[in-house]
């Protein structure tokens, strides 16, 4: 996930009350917790970056390759509310470090995998830790800086986590292009050693009150067999078919644990997601509006870099450069946004926003093969980036107000959460429309061709490859150049109807804040650091 994610901050701010952390060790609190959540952060931006040199080395499918990224988000949004909760029962020190330790040895997994299976396994193991150790390391904030001294631990968090952001894709490019994308995995070694020396001699243990220790298991399994039913089949029927007896039983098992996650949740006394929330006030159409511009953000641009190495032939350092310009906007402009619900309401930036990111989007659809940078994709990232900048900081202080100031961190937790299962979802659905416009225009690129049947076969062979498809051995120079351009020109295809698609998503979440988002500011909204005010 690209740029900072909604509710961040308001989980420092909303987090917890002052435990009596000593003065002398709060800079080192602040330390662990923004390396602990780089981490986290690098690796969920990084891995896309070197997604082309894993499945080239490990001779994977791109649908295999999916399952790289797929299996990591899904178990991180699947538990992450459950790894806050254990935080508040258990320690939030304790599950902490145990996040960062389990992150690092899956890590170590990751450089020693063999093939894409064990790859895929030590992935969904570093989401296990990144559920544990990224609420832990907001909440150990929030635990240790008394709220009057929040706002500055947060805006430094902030930076360091822009700094991340930026420099994440472009040093996992680098590794990749001088070494091996083996190392964008272990730069984590080092990082977790600092954390977890420091959290053993600095950090001050803390934990929840009574109220928020309640630890929904039931909840926390049910939502990982929903997302990971319902991802499943649709990563896998591109390859298998929807009649496939492995999709459909996956399908099924991921609708019939929505529907009993749903169930358990009404029932339980402490839920992860307390569903009542959503009928108060403004925070059902503003998570119903995280759900849809989340799934075209983290779903299209989950394409993006396979595009700009596959097809465009950039270096893996130039793809982790080029949303850059992205970032750079969110950041510089993040207090400025964050004044828009006090100036006009929460209705109109929420509107505008994410209309201005549909026009991004939808100019990510223009570029061809062998497009140029700063005519092909540079506008599309500086437009997709302030329609971002617009919504988020708002976005934030609407959920924030919506329910006050009491439960103010479980909700900044839900819409955090929403925002990265969206991305899960969309990156498995997204794959199906891919696969569907790769496959027909590759066919019609080989028919054009006029291409022997044997050639014509052994590409067709190839087609859950996408873009990493090759000639087959023995043909000439100019016919597999020939193919080489079939086989571009059909990702792009599809590539044009996933930025279309996202483009459709963001004017939904556009719609659905005017049909759903109240015009009126609730409350208080947001200071002049864009941040959600700690009253309501």
């Amino acid at each position: 996930m690209i740029g900072k994610l909604p509710g961040d901050d308001s989980l420092i701010r909303h987090g917890c009350a002052e435990t009596g952390c000593p003065p002398a060790s709060r800079p080192w609190v602040l330390a662990a917790a923004i390396v602990g959540s780089s981490m986290a952060f690098i690796d969920g931006t990084v891995v896309n970056v070197a997604l082309p040199a894993i499945q080239a080395d490990l001779h994977a499918s791109a649908f295999e390759a999916q399952w790289v990224v797929e299996s990591y988000a899904l178990f991180l949004a699947a538990l992450l509310l459950v790894g806050g909760a254990l935080g508040d029962r258990f320690g939030r020190r304790r599950i902490f470090a145990l996040g960062v330790a389990l992150f690092a040895l899956a890590s170590v997994g990751c450089a020693l995998a063999q093939d894409v299976q064990q790859l895929i396994l030590a992935r969904a193991l570093q989401g296990v830790g990144g559920a544990m150790l990224v609420p832990g390391s907001l909440a150990l904030i929030s635990a240790a800086y008394p709220e009057k001294e929040r706002g500055r631990a947060i805006g430094t968090w902030s930076g360091f986590s822009g700094i991340t952001a930026a420099i994440g894709p472009v040093l996992g490019g680098f590794l990749v292009d001088h070494y091996s994308w083996i190392w964008a995995f272990l730069v984590n070694l080092p990082m977790a050693a600092a954390v977890l020396l420091i959290v053993w001699r600095h950090v001050p243990e803390s934990r929840g009150d009574a109220a928020s220790q309640g630890l929904d298991g039931g909840g926390a399994a049910l939502a990982t067999v929903a997302l990971g039913g319902i991802v499943y089949a649709f990563v896998e029927a591109p390859t298998n078919g929807w009649d496939s007896p492995a999709v459909l039983a996956a399908l099924a098992a991921g609708i019939a644990a929505c529907i009993g996650f749903v169930a358990v949740e009404l029932r339980v006394r402490a839920p992860m997601l307390p569903l009542g929330l959503f009928g108060i006030g403004n925070f059902g159409g503003a998570n119903l509006l995280t759900l849809l511009l989340y799934a075209a953000l983290g779903g299209g641009l989950y394409f993006l870099p396979l595009n700009l190495i596959q097809v465009q032939g950039y270096s893996a350092t130039v793809a982790g450069a080029a949303l850059l310009p992205f970032i750079a906007i969110m950041f510089a402009l993040s207090g400025w946004a964050g004044q828009l619900v006090d100036r006009f309401g929460p209705r109109l930036p929420l509107v505008a926003g994410p209309a201005i990111a549909a026009a991004g989007f939808a100019l990510f659809a223009l570029p061809g093969v062998e497009a140029g940078y700063w005519s092909g994709f540079f506008p599309a990232v500086v437009v997709l980036g302030f329609g971002m900048t617009v919504t988020v900081a708002p976005l934030t202080t609407t959920v924030m107000n919506a329910v006050g100031a009491e439960r103010a961190g479980i909700a900044s937790g839900v819409n955090n959460a929403v925002s990265r299962a969206a991305a899960v979802l969309a990156i498995a659905v997204f794959g199906v429309v891919m696969s569907a416009a790769f496959d027909a225009r590759l066919a019609e690129g080989l028919r054009a061709s006029a291409a022997a049947p044997e050639i014509v076969q052994a590409m067709q062979v190839q087609r859950a490859q996408l873009a990493a498809a090759v000639a087959p051995a023995g043909v000439d120079t100019t016919t597999a150049a020939a193919l080489r351009e079939t086989v571009r020109a059909a990702f792009v295809s599809g590539f044009r109807w996933v930025m279309l698609l996202c483009a459709a998503l963001a004017l939904l979440s556009s719609a659905s804040a005017w049909l759903l988002i109240g015009p009126g500011i609730q409350g208080r909204s947001a200071d002049r650091t864009g941040e959600p005010a700690s009253g309501p």
